[in-house]
């Protein structure tokens, strides 16, 4: 699963490690997840005007980049709500997508963010997308 850390470090850089992720994840090597609240979190930050003019693609791109990733997601629906009481409670939807998902993987750039649950689960690896290339 990619966070949306990841999407925006992959829309402003023009190469990187996010972007890498992206691009695999594009071309088939990844199984991205994604829940109605990640789109949602996905759609309204990537319309900030700050990430506009940072990125070195045009609103139409960053649409159809958008696009392109959504068609290779598996739409996941989180039934059920774990509440793993992250410092950020914005975040804890990922930990849910990504139980409800069977992932292996959240891959993000706010390591610290996602690692100071109260719950913890087994099997659920958070790295950042330079480890996920590495292989971990």
């Amino acid at each position: 699963m990619v966070d949306t850390s990841v999407l925006i470090s992959a829309l402003i850089g023009k190469k990187g490690a996010s972007r890498e992720v992206l691009r695999r994840c594009l071309q088939g090597e990844y199984d991205p997840q994604i829940s109605n609240a990640l789109f949602q979190e996905y759609e309204a930050v990537t319309l900030r005007r700050e990430i506009i003019e940072r990125s070195p693609l045009t609103e139409r791109e960053i649409r159809e980049l958008l696009n392109a990733l959504y068609s290779v997601c598996k739409w996941t629906p989180v039934y059920y709500l774990w509440r793993p009481n992250l410092i950020d409670e914005g975040d804890n939807f990922l930990i849910e997508l990504a139980l409800a998902g069977n992932s292996e993987v959240i891959v993000t750039n706010n390591i610290k963010d996602l690692k100071s649950a109260e719950l913890s689960f087994d099997g659920l690896s958070i790295l950042r997308p330079e480890q996920l290339l590495r292989g971990k």
